[in-house]
């Protein structure tokens, strides 16, 4: 058990430390960053956020992200404008209107907006395309607009649970502030800022946190090609154990000290490549793990054991949609504060994550436990007690990442294994060697590894040779 729960735990952590996906999360400092600038304005209730938006609130979410509140307003209240729907109240009508006038929105019929439907994800997503500078049919067209936003780095987070949310709508728009516009003189915040009518000083906090956020990804750049560094990785717990039946643990706490540290690479080409050799100790064991992905197939080694399992489809339709996303600004509504310490050419970023990534990263965990049901593992949770990554620069390239995080962790093992409780501590520090185009991943040879086939209860020949 022991084994099994510190390489989970290893695999895990760093999984949580490198992995972007997208899940369904709270946004609520987002949403309060956003009113601070009149983009969003609550209710006594509170921002709404797990409410489904309709047209009409996202016609005006739009009109306030191209700064044209007050403008709307005036054109309307003076009759220059109006607005040629019947299912649009006062409140919404000078925003639907102004959209309606500059061809940046359509009823679904001459007579009707649609104003109380839901909104949809590619709805939204193309409203804010238009406010880059992006046009239908040149730049984008309907069916792929979702895909161009993507590649922009304004992800949906809708994508999968399949319900947009004002949840959502508050993190594609906080992404958009961050992003290019087309024309790249300027990201969209910086553009509403000099061009359009946006509270300077409002937006003074925010625009320092999307600045040094660029600086990281730019400095970063090179990695989305590939990537070859040294990471070490240290943890601490405090593992129980509940036995099948009962409700307390049973026995005392078990310390246990992991230490994990070796090389990885990855080489991002038609389908991504990756190889690590990682070397783990605890409690005066050592233990070396590879693993190397290529083609179809994952292979690992340990010991004695050398096994391969082919990816399936899944993990690729993973890989390649993570391969099409550019860093943009896709973070953002994960970010809770960046500081920055500069030195000569060389400056270090520090990025506080907020509650939005740690239901991110809990939702991670739980999918891995619940899909690998790795030696009986009948699924598990997990809580994290803040996240800090730190980023060092120097020479407009990136360095080395560090990070450092506390966790709890339940593990249920089942009827057969019971519960298994961890709480940990975590520090992590990844060296980059070299990075873009240039590095490249050498194989050793395969035809002796042993085939395995995952299913339902997981790749039986790695759970029982692996972590046993």
């Amino acid at each position: 058990m022991k084994r099994f729960l510190t390489i989970l735990l290893a695999t895990l952590a760093l999984s949580a430390a490198l992995c972007v996906s997208a899940s369904a999360s709270s946004f609520d400092g987002a949403a309060r960053e956003l009113s601070t600038i009149g983009m969003l304005k609550g209710t006594a209730d509170g921002f709404d956020l797990d409410k489904a938006p309709t047209r009409a609130q996202a016609a005006i979410m739009l009109v306030r992200l191209y700064g044209a509140e007050e403008r709307a307003q005036g054109l309307y209240s003076s009759g220059r404008i109006t607005c040629p729907f019947a299912d649009v109240n006062e409140t919404a009508a000078p925003y639907v209107a102004w959209l309606v006038d500059e061809g940046l929105a359509n009823g679904i019929t001459e007579t009707s907006f649609g104003a109380a439907e839901p909104c949809t994800a590619k709805a939204y997503t193309i409203f804010l395309l238009r406010a880059l500078g992006y046009q239908d049919k040149e730049d984008f067209t309907t069916a792929n607009a979702q895909e161009f936003a993507q590649s922009l780095g304004l992800l949906d987070t809708s994508a999968l649970t399949g319900t947009f949310l004002r949840d959502d709508l508050v993190a594609l728009t906080y992404q958009a502030l961050g992003t290019d516009m087309k024309d790249g003189k300027m990201y969209l915040l910086e553009h509403l800022i000099e061009d359009c009518e946006l509270d300077v000083s409002g937006a003074r906090t925010l625009t320092k946190k999307i600045e040094y956020y660029r600086d990281i990804n730019s400095a970063s750049s090179a990695l989305r090609e590939g990537v070859s560094a040294k990471i070490n990785l240290n943890m601490e717990m405090d593992v129980s154990r509940i036995a099948p039946g009962d409700t307390q643990p049973s026995g005392e706490i078990e310390r246990v000290a992991l230490a994990c540290g070796g090389d990885v690479k990855l080489a991002m080409k038609r389908y991504p490549e990756m190889a690590l050799d990682l070397t783990m100790k605890a409690d005066g064991q050592e233990e070396n793990v590879k693993l190397w992905l290529k083609g179809d197939w994952v292979y690992a080694q340990t010991g004695e054991a050398s096994v391969k399992m082919e990816t399936g489809e899944e993990i690729w339709k993973l890989l390649e949609d993570s391969a099409q996303k550019e860093a943009g600004a896709s973070l953002l509504p994960f970010v809770a504060d960046i500081s920055k310490q500069a030195s000569g050419d060389e400056a270090v970023y520090t990025m506080d994550m907020n509650d939005a990534y740690e239901s991110l990263v809990k939702d991670i965990t739980a999918q891995v436990l619940e899909a690998n049901h790795v030696s009986g593992s009948a699924g598990g949770e997990m809580d994290m007690k803040g996240f800090t990554i730190r980023y060092t620069v120097k020479g407009g390239t990136l360095k080395s990442v560090s990070a450092d995080t506390a966790l709890s962790m339940k593990i249920d093992g089942g009827e057969a294994e019971g519960t298994v409780m961890a709480g940990m501590s975590m520090d992590m520090k990844m060296d980059i060697l070299s990075s873009g185009s240039a590095v490249k991943i050498s194989f050793p040879d395969f035809s002796d590894f042993e085939e395995v086939i995952g299913g339902a209860d997981g790749p039986t020949g790695i759970s029982g040779t692996l972590v046993s």
